[in-house]
């Protein structure tokens, strides 16, 4: 590809049908022929691959339009390098819908002030998507995204008021995060109501202090707590998909959480087999 006429070369040649995808190498710009492509190789339902050497363009050609081209080409001297990456890209595709259960409310009390984490994301979060959030690193809360509209506060579809900085987060990989760790940059998981899943960017984390309540709820004899921030903006979701807020929650209600690794300790984020009692 080194020109505008390529591109339409690159089309006529998949229109052919002794031709099952086809190849292309964009020699300067990459991003914008490849968005190009996609899209008309899309609508004519054919299949294009991309010549790329590097694992930044590897990673990129798979984001371009958000599904990316359908595989790459790389040269051998590139292989070893890219493996991990592939493994990485492909595996993402189609994540297993993630475990979610009904857990009933016991008690919900304010606990005073402390340090809260937002996480601000490179991605727009819908309603009924939010993150899994814990005190316990085995019960995780899912707690809604800012994308419920208010007489007072605008939304803030790309945000998760996610709780006291202590808190766990749960990630794609299995593995937790402190909210205290969290920086610009990093990955975290995004969580509806189904189960669902996607990766998002981190974009800013915003600390600051603020009133704190402690919700405490139990699932199949096990409990688990969440500190968040005491604000009618904050909230949990239900078994019906439909959010509501802490301020609104009560003893006996029921909300959507995740329970992982039972009896399991944590170390640098991984589950190991070892004693461990948190409460």
């Amino acid at each position: 590809m080194k020109g505008a006429a390529d591109l339409e070369r690159a089309v006529e040649s998949a229109l052919r049908k002794d031709h099952k995808f086809v190849v292309v190498d964009c020699t300067n710009w990459k991003i914008i022929p490849l968005e190009n492509l996609i899209g008309e190789f899309r609508r004519r339902h054919r299949r294009i691959y991309a010549f790329m050497q590097s694992e930044s363009d590897i990673k990129l050609a798979f984001s371009i339009l958000e599904k990316g081209v359908d595989g790459v080409v790389i040269p051998y001297s590139s292989l070893k390098a890219s493996k991990k990456l592939i493994a990485e890209v492909t595996s993402a595709v189609g994540q297993p819908q993630l475990p979610l259960a009904r857990a009933k409310i016991k008690r919900i009390v304010d606990v005073g002030d402390g340090e809260r984490v937002c996480i601000d994301t490179a991605s727009q979060l819908a309603a009924g998507e939010g993150m899994l959030i814990g005190s316990k690193a085995s019960f995780f809360f899912l707690v809604h995204s800012e994308t419920i509209p208010t007489e007072y506060i605008p939304t803030r579809p790309f945000r998760v008021n996610a709780g006291a900085l202590h808190s766990y987060i749960f990630g794609a990989d299995g593995k937790t995060r402190y909210l205290s760790e969290l920086q610009a940059g990093d990955k975290v998981q995004l969580v509806d109501s189904s189960g669902r899943r996607r990766d998002a960017v981190v974009g800013r984390i915003k600390m600051e202090r603020r009133p704190l309540m402690m919700v405490q709820a139990e699932v199949d004899g096990q409990e688990g707590t969440a500190m968040l921030q005491n604000a009618e903006t904050i909230r949990l979701v239900r078994p019906d998909g439909t959010p509501v807020s802490v301020t609104e929650a009560k003893a006996g209600d029921e909300v959507l959480v995740h329970v992982a690794g039972q009896g399991k300790a944590r170390h640098f984020g991984g589950e190991v087999d070892e004693f461990i009692v948190e409460r």
